[in-house]
């Protein structure tokens, strides 16, 4: 008879995940119930005359955003195609209602309004794609670290035992080419300038945080006997360690490389590497140790899957380091985004060409090593949810041009441009957005990404320890998931609130 323990570990092992299409399909579907959301401020404040309080935003952000999330990964994971039509249908309407009511450019004719448009500057503090991609990929993470121990959880959906492509195999890759998006490389161009071996100290220094709670983590789930997934990273390893060693390692890259050429060394690593999967022991080693029967004993052995795959995330990083340097660089004209939201769109496509081509003649995608294929699958579904985001930015903002004073958090400030006229260009930003803070769910979960990852996996513990998951009914699964979700989110909006914040570095 199995342990409770056992009975877990067996649930969550040997799965086969599901196609790229699926995937794809359920990451696109946040990107546009975001855009939905920046219609429906529009529409209540503008149309209806609702006043925003932070509670009706924090209601509206997470009956827009997170119930659907938590939807699509449960109940409703076998209708994704038919939620993406919903969501596009309710957009559109909400869209024509409001063109049709526009305050700005009533009486002109669509064209004008788009040639005027198409003129405009935007500014914002931050990307307003990159941060919801951030919140998207950790939101999708904490749904799923505690949907997948309920029954109510489609296994497909599940990490892959070798091969395949699972929902959650994109949570840890994602996650990483969010991370580096927003890198203080990337952010801070001066942090690189002056002493080599003072900016490699200050990256040293600011791991240390994820050592600790690494450690921290580790010691706890061996101490109460927590079920484990032990082909996942191996016996003591786990995602803080492969942080740990990514943030280490990349440092060391762009000390030597130029930061421009980021693709090169992901390419390079991503090729050599699986060069030697191919051609060296490296493969056997991961899937069957030193002594080719599965061993565990030694620090290598334990721990082969998380310590060797941790090239592939480094490959990841330097990707993410690379498309937010790009998108960084394009961000002041609504033409110029236009232009990088098409330019991400094509090379996601490329790189699913490239995927095919790769899974049949080289070797399918494998999260446990982090091979070349899934190196690839990462970061053209991160490119496609992020084009996604860009685009849907892009008509939030039109639509913000079509109603004076429109002002909806985590989007783009509209602005004069050189050769339109001043007083007009003055009134596109209202003086309430200028001054107040950004009530928004979203930009709270961007700025404390970190609380809401620990909360999240603190949580899930908890929950695991109290609650039968395996033999839970389908409502009450549901009732604890969303519960679980509102808790967090609601805690890390109230500390984003009182501007209460965890800093390492």
């Amino acid at each position: 008879k199995m342990s409770q323990k056992q009975m877990k570990e067996a649930f969550v092992s040997n799965l086969n995940g599901t196609t790229v299409l699926e995937i794809t399909q359920g990451l696109c579907f946040p990107a546009f119930c975001i855009l939905c959301r920046g219609f429906l401020i529009i529409f209540s404040q503008h149309i209806c005359s609702f006043s925003h309080t932070w509670k009706t935003r924090f209601f509206i952000d997470f009956v827009v955003l997170i119930v659907p999330m938590v939807a699509t990964l449960t109940i409703w994971a076998s209708f994704i195609l038919l939620e993406l039509l919903t969501v596009i249908i309710f957009g559109a309407g909400l869209f024509y209602q409001i063109y049709r009511r526009r305050t700005c450019y009533a009486r002109v004719p669509f064209q004008k309004i788009l040639e005027k448009f198409l003129n405009i500057c935007v500014e914002s503090e931050y990307i307003p794609a990159i941060s919801c991609f951030r919140v998207i990929t950790s939101a999708f993470t904490a749904i799923a670290i505690l949907a997948v121990d309920f029954p109510l959880f489609p296994r497909r959906f599940a990490k892959t035992e070798l091969y395949g492509t699972g929902a959650m195999d994109f949570g840890v890759g994602g996650f990483v080419f969010g991370t580096a998006m927003v890198c203080l490389e990337i952010r801070r161009r001066k942090y690189m300038e002056g002493s080599k071996l003072c900016y490699f100290t200050n990256s040293l220094y600011s791991v240390w945080p994820l050592v600790f709670l690494g450690i921290g983590r580790l010691a706890i789930i061996k101490s109460i006997g927590y079920q484990e997934h032990l082909t996942e990273y191996g016996v003591h390893w786990n995602f803080f360690f492969t942080i740990i060693v990514v943030k280490l390692v990349t440092p060391l890259l762009l000390i030597i490389f130029p930061l421009n050429k980021s693709w090169i060394i992901a390419l390079s690593i991503t090729v050599l590497y699986q060069l030697a999967l191919d051609f060296t022991p490296l493969k056997t080693l991961i899937l069957y140790g030193t002594d080719g029967n599965g061993t565990r004993v030694g620090l290598l052995n334990a721990n082969r899957e998380g310590i060797i795959s941790t090239l592939g995330y480094v490959a990841i990083h330097m990707a993410g380091v690379q498309t937010g340097l790009y998108v960084h660089k394009n961000r002041s004209h609504i033409k110029g985004l236009i232009k990088v939201a098409c330019c991400l769109l094509l090379a996601a496509i490329s790189l699913f060409i490239s995927l095919y081509v790769v899974q049949v003649n080289v070797e399918a995608v494998s999260r446990r090593m982090a091979n070349l294929a899934f190196c690839i699958w990462i970061v053209a579904s991160s490119l496609i949810l992020l084009s996604s985001l860009l685009l849907g930015d892009i008509i939030l903002s039109f639509a913000k041009f079509l109603i004076k004073g429109a002002l909806v958090p985590c989007s783009w400030k509209l602005i004069q441009s050189p050769v339109t006229n001043k007083k007009h260009s003055e009134s596109l930003v209202p003086e309430t957005e200028r001054r107040e803070p950004s009530l928004c769910l979203i930009t709270a979960l961007n700025r404390k990404q970190l609380i809401f990852f620990l909360l999240s996996n603190i949580t899930t513990g908890l929950i695991n320890l109290m609650v039968d998951t395996l033999h839970s009914s389908t409502l009450w699964a549901l009732f604890v998931v969303n519960l679980y979700m509102f808790s967090n989110c609601f805690i890390v909006y109230v500390l984003y609130l009182q501007d209460k914040t965890i800093k390492f570095w």
